[in-house]
């Protein structure tokens, strides 16, 4: 018993321990670059999508709105797209087809999704300056938007 309670706690204070957005990917422009030069300087999002997700296409045009709404916060957007190889020809007319304003890198061997523990699409992350989550949330329907903006100004406050 005493062991199972051992591990518990590490597992408790590993997992609050503060992550981090090294990682070095390629944007929509087939350019390498770490995630952490994108981070904002108080909060950054990280939303996963993919183009043949309906509700990513739903969600994509509120984000985009949102990051807008919050670049001048010091609350930065990261959008990443998990199309495998096979579509990642996509993504970049895709983007520019909805007009996202805020960076787009891609993950199509899905490891920046399984390494930050996401496994529905989408889901949107928000990460404190620390990189320590602060925020989740799988999935989209009409009306989250305004629970994300209202998350936002809440941390900001």
């Amino acid at each position: 018993m005493r062991w199972y309670l051992t591990l518990l706690l590490l597992t408790i204070l590993t997992t609050a321990q503060a992550q981090s957005l090294d990682y070095d990917v390629k944007n929509i422009d087939n350019q390498w670059i770490n995630l952490e030069e994108l981070s904002g300087e108080e909060y950054t999002v990280i939303d996963f999508w993919a183009t043949w997700c309906k509700p990513c296409v739903s969600a994509l045009p509120k984000i985009n709105q949102l990051s807008k709404d919050f670049e001048s916060k010091g609350v930065k957007f990261i959008g990443v797209n998990v199309d495998g190889p096979r579509n990642q020809a996509k993504v970049k007319p895709f983007s520019q087809s909805l007009n996202l304003s805020y960076a787009i890198v891609l993950d199509p061997d899905q490891e920046i999704l399984s390494e930050l523990n996401a496994s529905v699409l989408p889901t949107l992350i928000i990460v404190d300056k620390n990189f320590k989550e602060v925020f989740r949330h799988e999935g989209f329907s009409s009306g989250d938007e305004k629970m994300i903006k209202d998350k936002l100004v809440s941390l900001l406050k």
